[in-house]
């Protein structure tokens, strides 16, 4: 039985290391980096009389002066959120406070917060209000009414005006979102006065007639005043950009957004990661917009529904293109494993949000990309120079808004999405330092091909470690990818590891289909064994899968008929090789399990035989505890145990030893001898200190040839996923060899 108390005698950790990572791009590592240190669940700011389980979303977000304090805009809770960030790597609830209304943007001046409300009683009955509250006590301080429905607000960098962009949003399932849809947008600015808005002076500037897309339905999306209280508003759907004066809302400057080429995206939902096809003409449909300075904005284009053209844009105030990323950042995004396949056919990484901060005199551009769940970091080099990348930070799930704290080198993002419903991840605010030392994340990235066009990858579900080469790892991909079924060939020797080839798996020189794998380990002729989960419903066989070094399946074994005959879903999580006998790690209890315990299964490839034993888990608590990964290394095989809960939820993600003269297979169909279990290591302290949430899906663990540990974690290929894939050296481990 388990004997989970104590540490196996004879592997003794000699040391523990989460790996870390400079950056897709080299960096020196004396100079200052951005890297997370905390992430807040929103949540916890439900108030007690509403349900804990009532949807709430951090989408807007900005804090107060002192720098002590985030509030953002919550409009599933229909409210402001406030976070204590006196200790940045600890954040606190602070309170909700409820808007009587839908918040769709938040600014702080003074002690007082201003939130745009969407009132509205429906598309062709707009409404909203502008509310200055209090925060110290929660009163309204003024309520102006808006006249329609509100998005984005932005104060002036002086303090003497609000703007408030009134979209008056069009209904997407009208002639299939189709616009001019009427009312039109505009835009409102108020004086503005230590937090008190003077209703009465309010100032209309009038977008119709200026944009060459639907002139006569203008969207105003996203507002943003530069020093000399010129505001600059984005017409998403329009494809436009206005600049007017904020003072008397005269038009001082409009032009089109424009449209980019691009060659070499990913088109196409298909399961595969390919980058090979064009797209020409495509709209900028530019969402969030930041004055660089005066004269220069920045956007990111992320599209509605004609465009999105999958980066950032810098324009000057007349409409001079002076930067266009093109799909740099969304190459950078696919390289470190965040690119969302399944939004390929729409707007890819679709970079929605941005901030724009100065930290040690240099301005960055933070591009936040809401499928990828990662932000571009970037240097603004000045005019006349692109801008410098520098980093990717991982975030929680969908970034929307961001908030440089200059005064005390942080930057905190709004993480909208919170899939309570699916019993998923939760909204989360992520903090992020600026300090000395080298970046944490990516762990893992991969290169270009010879082609020039990133090596996508993700869904990481099985590790193996070269026979013969140290640092020198194999990994492969599970059915996200059904299409495109793969070995990556991983350089763990370098920081962070980096992703050096990818092998397809092939079928008579196809890349094979029907296809789940879960596990990897060499065959000791140059290929690989490889272990498929099966899902008979969608006609995915269980099965062992033996391939050469060029990827091509050579021989095939399916699971005996005693197996299949007490099959269930959850079947093959890990494959490793002991002489001639493959050692199959099935997830979870098949139908003649007993509760609590699941099968190692063994195939020996000589006399074609097959047998099991029996192998306990832990005790499960919410939802299930199941297997990950097997690994034969010394007179010991590993096991990775894990339960399926994420975030504080999390209880069991675990490495286990069970010593190799213990496996001794019992005949299917028949009692199986149980083995006992001994605690290896813990894998939530490491998954905990990357100051994110803890992650579901510890899928891959492998010790290499120099005796150092591995792990990865299985991101899901961003499907509800934040996208995040910790590779974790945990080092050297003395491993008795008797």
């Amino acid at each position: 039985m388990p004997k989970s108390g104590k540490l196996l005698s004879s592997v003794a950790i000699m040391t523990l290391a989460t790996a870390t990572a400079t950056t897709v791009n080299a960096q020196d590592t004396s100079a200052k980096v951005f890297n997370r240190i905390a992430s807040f669940p929103v949540n916890t700011n439900i108030p007690e009389s509403m349900e804990q389980t009532s949807e709430s979303s951090a989408e807007i977000i900005d804090v107060t002066a002192d720098g002590m304090t985030l509030v953002y805009s919550d409009s599933p809770l229909g409210g402001i959120g406030m976070v204590d960030i006196a200790d940045p790597k600890a954040p606190k609830p602070a309170g909700f406070i409820a808007t009587d209304g839908e918040p769709t943007s938040v600014a702080i001046q003074g002690a007082n917060a201003l939130v745009a409300v969407n009132t509205s009683e429906s598309y062709t009955q707009p409404g909203g209000k502008l509310l200055s509250i209090v925060l110290a006590d929660q009163s309204v301080a003024q309520s102006c009414d808006l006249g329609g429905q509100p998005d984005s607000v932005a104060i002036s960098p002086d303090g003497s005006l609000i703007a408030v962009a009134i979209e008056n949003e069009r209904d997407e399932d009208l002639n299939d979102g189709v616009i001019p849809q009427l009312p039109a947008g505009y835009v409102l600015t108020y004086k503005l006065n230590n937090g008190a808005i003077d209703c009465d002076s309010k100032v209309m500037a009038d977008m119709t007639g200026l944009a060459d897309i639907a002139p006569t339905d203008p969207e105003p999306e996203f507002v943003t005043i530069n020093d000399a209280n010129e505001v600059a508003v984005t017409l998403q759907e329009n494809n436009h950009v206005v600049v007017f004066n904020g003072t008397t809302g005269d038009i001082i400057s409009h032009f089109s957004a424009g449209t980019v080429d691009l060659e070499n995206v990913d088109t196409n939902e298909e399961g595969a990661l390919t980058f090979d096809d064009t797209l020409e003409g495509v709209r900028r449909e530019p969402d969030a917009m930041k004055w660089l300075d005066n004269n220069r904005l920045v956007m990111a284009n992320e599209g509605d529904y004609e465009g999105g053209s999958r980066g950032f844009t810098i324009m000057s105030k007349t409409g001079e293109v002076l930067f266009e990323s093109g799909l740099a950042l969304e190459y950078e995004i696919a390289m470190a494993g965040h690119y969302p396949e399944k939004r390929s056919g729409n707007k890819g990484a679709e970079p929605e949000g941005l901030e724009v901060g100065t930290f040690d005199g240099q301005q960055y551009i933070f591009i936040l990309s809401e499928r990828g769940s990662v932000i571009g970091t970037y240097k603004d080099m000045g005019e006349g120079n692109d801008p410098e990348f520098t980093q990717l930070l991982p975030s929680a799930l969908a970034p929307e808004g961001a908030v440089a704290i200059e005064n005390r080198n942080l930057l905190a993002i709004a993480n909208e999405a919170d899939l309570i419903e699916d019993g998923g991840v939760r909204s989360h605010v992520t903090l992020y330092e600026y300090a000395d030392g080298e970046a944490s994340y990516p762990m893992i990235i991969s290169s270009m091909d010879e082609n020039g066009r990133p090596i996508g990858w993700g869904a990481l579900s099985g590790l193996t470690a070269d026979p013969e080469q140290a640092g020198i790892l194999y990994a492969v991909n599970d059915s996200f990818y059904a299409m495109q079924p793969t070995v990556f060939t991983i350089d763990a020797n370098q920081k962070p590891a980096k992703i050096t080839k990818a092998t397809r798996v092939t079928r008579g020189g196809s890349n094979a289909q029907m296809l789940d794998l879960e596990g990897i380990t060499p065959d000791g002729e140059g290929g690989f064994w490889l272990a498929s989960e099966g899902r008979t419903e969608r006609m995915i066989p269980h099965g062992l899968y033996r391939i050469n070094a060029d990827g091509e399946i050579e021989e095939q074994v399916a699971f005996p008929a005693e197996l299949l005959a007490v099959e269930k879903r959850f079947g093959s999580e890990g494959i490793t090789k002991i002489g001639d006998t493959l050692w199959i790690a099935i997830q979870r209890e098949w139908n003649d399990d007993k509760a609590g315990f699941v099968k190692l299964v063994a195939y020996n490839t000589a006399d074609k035989t097959w047998g099991a034993v029996s192998y306990p888990l832990d005790e499960k608590g919410a939802g299930w505890v199941g297997l990950s990964e097997i690994t034969a290394y010394g007179d010991q095989v590993f096991i990775v145990e894990r339960d399926n809960q994420i975030g504080e939820a999390a209880k069991i993600k675990k490495l286990y030893a069970v010593s190799v003269d213990q496996l001794k297979p019992g005949k299917l169909g028949e009692e199986l001898p149980v083995v006992e279990k001994t605690l290896v290591h813990d894998f939530l302290p490491d998954l905990k200190s990357t100051g994110g949430y803890v992650v579901d899906k510890i899928e891959g663990f492998t010790i290499d040839k120099a005796g150092n540990a591995f792990a990865v974690t299985d991101n899901d290929g961003i499907d509800d996923s934040n996208g995040e894939t910790l590779f974790l050296n945990i080092g050297p481990l003395a491993v008795s060899t008797n």
